[in-house]
Parts: C-alpha cells; sequence; structure tokens
C-alpha cells in the first residue's frame, strides 16, 4: 500500500488531527496524497459551517500551505468525464473522476458507503477508511507512522495546553483501531 497515490476526500482533511496524521505519512513519503480544488473548497466550506468564520480562514491557510508542500498533488478532470460514472450520492462523483485523472490507487474517506466496491472494482479504485489505511501504513513502516502520531499527539497537547491521552485522542479523529495498536 505504500507509495500509491490516493484521494483526500474532504471528509478526512477536516477534522485537524486526522489530517495531520495523513500529511504527515504523506510527508513521510509513504503515499502521495491527491485531491481537487473542489475537494479543497468542500474542506473549506464545512470549516465555516461546523466552525466558524476563523475556522474558515484558518482552512484556507491551510489549503495554501499544503499547496505549496505538494504542489503535484492538485489534480484538475474534465468534468466530462463525470458522465461515465456512478454513485449512490451523485455530489460524490467528482471525488471519483479525481482518482480516474490522476491514476489513484484509491480514494481515503469516512464515507465508504458512498463509494461502492462493486462501482470502483472495474476502475480499479479502491475506498479506504483512515484507520484501516493508517494501520496499512503502520505494519508496513512502522517507525514513519509512530513518529508523525507521536509529533502530532505533541502538537495537539501543545495547542490545547492540556495532557491528551493518545487513545482518546485517535478515537475522536475515528482511528481507533490505530489508537488501540499504538497503546499496545
Amino acid at each position: 500500500m505504500t507509495g500509491g497515490a490516493f484521494v483526500l476526500d474532504a471528509c478526512v482533511l477536516y477534522p485537524t488531527v486526522l489530517r495531520e496524521i495523513l500529511i504527515g505519512c504523506a510527508s513521510g513519503g509513504l503515499f502521495a496524497p491527491v485531491w481537487s480544488d473542489r475537494l479543497m473548497e468542500e474542506w473549506a466550506r464545512t470549516a465555516a459551517r461546523q466552525g466558524s468564520a476563523g475556522d474558515e480562514a484558518i482552512a484556507r491557510g491551510e489549503i495554501a500551505r499544503l499547496a505549496a508542500r505538494f504542489p503535484g498533488a492538485s489534480v484538475r478532470h474534465d468534468p466530462a468525464s463525470e458522465a461515465a460514472l456512478w454513485l449512490p450520492d451523485p455530489a460524490d462523483i467528482h471525488v471519483l473522476a479525481t482518482a480516474r485523472a490522476a491514476g489513484a490507487d484509491g480514494i481515503v474517506t469516512l464515507n465508504l458507503r458512498d463509494f461502492p466496491r462493486a462501482e470502483l472494482l472495474p476502475l480499479n479504485v479502491v475506498a479506504l477508511h483512515p484507520d484501516p489505511f493508517l494501520l496499512g501504513l503502520l505494519a508496513a513502516t512502522p517507525e514513519t507512522v509512530e513518529r508523525v502520531v507521536r509529533d502530532v499527539h505533541a502538537e495537539a497537547e501543545h495547542l490545547s495546553g492540556q495532557v491528551l491521552d493518545l487513545r482518546a485522542l485517535l478515537k475522536r479523529a475515528r482511528l481507533p483501531r490505530l489508537g488501540k495498536a499504538l497503546a499496545a
């Protein structure tokens, strides 16, 4: 699984802890992140809707930082290419079109039911929840994943001004199995 290209759905870019772990693993060379301008815009809008105007501004700053850090990650596709694709939620077809345009191996998403295996298999794309995705990376390159998680944990503690239980932090980030593996 390491080394491939994976589209990061907007739902894994917001919240922060999950995004920072995924981006840290990408920075460590474990996979190549892929996204589109539309996915980044969805992230910014979600931050505004679920947080505040300040959260949207922070998201837009993070988007600019990621664009500079991963200049080849943003992929464009011909909107007409979406017509040949089908997913249960038509609003997610652009994510699949992005994966196809990038030649990505998969899509990392919290919304697996929106990306049925039967629809993705003929396109040689898989949809993966971030928890098993990161567990696979941990199995392949434990030192890198452990370092990334340790760094994200330390930053979360620094920003909160509190001691945070790692397993609880990862559970809130929807990574309970990773938390269990790292707490063992």
